[in-house]
């Protein structure tokens, strides 16, 4: 992207290239959360997440699937701001969905360790006992029991169909 940043006496314009900072979050990391019910944040993840430029982290139950989604506040501002943008605050049921959506978050900050704490009720939620894996999902981060996120997979077959399908869509 280029912007304009000034003009000279000659009226010649300095462009300069600024970079927008996406993080991209990949992979799955197996890991256990402790008796307290704190995890460490995979290093890979915390080096995305710290080059990104955020410090904290909010957590909310995915809203489809069994599992927990680590946000970086900036996503999750921008997340919040897209939605307000399609709610009309006059209707009724779109102000519940805003506040069910944005009320059952929790803020979370790593320790100097990189550690989080997960509440007892997103374990319930998220069927989580001790073994869990962090899913890559590219701006955002899924923490699943290790037991469902086989369930949840499709076979290699189903995979490469849908794919297709989506890919094929696309032309």
């Amino acid at each position: 992207m280029w912007g304009i940043v000034g003009k000279n006496d000659y009226l010649c314009t300095q462009l300069i290239q600024y970079k927008e900072v996406r993080m991209r979050f990949l992979g799955n990391i197996e890991a256990k959360i402790d008796t307290k019910g704190r995890a460490f944040l995979p290093a890979t993840f915390r080096k995305v997440l710290q080059g990104g430029g955020d410090e904290r982290l909010v957590l909310r139950k995915d809203v489809f699937q069994t599992c927990l989604v680590l946000y970086p506040e900036s996503v999750w501002n921008e997340q919040m701001d897209a939605m307000r943008s399609r709610l009309n605050r006059w209707n009724k049921q779109q102000q519940q969905v805003f506040r069910q959506f944005v009320s059952e978050v929790e803020l979370l900050t790593l320790d100097g360790n990189g550690r989080f704490l997960i509440p007892k009720r997103y374990l319930r939620m998220a069927s989580i006992e001790q073994d869990i894996k962090f899913i890559g999902m590219g701006d955002t981060i899924e923490i699943w029991s290790n037991s469902k996120t086989e369930e949840q997979q499709m076979t290699p077959e189903e995979f490469g169909q849908a794919l297709e399908e989506l890919m094929r869509s696309e032309e």
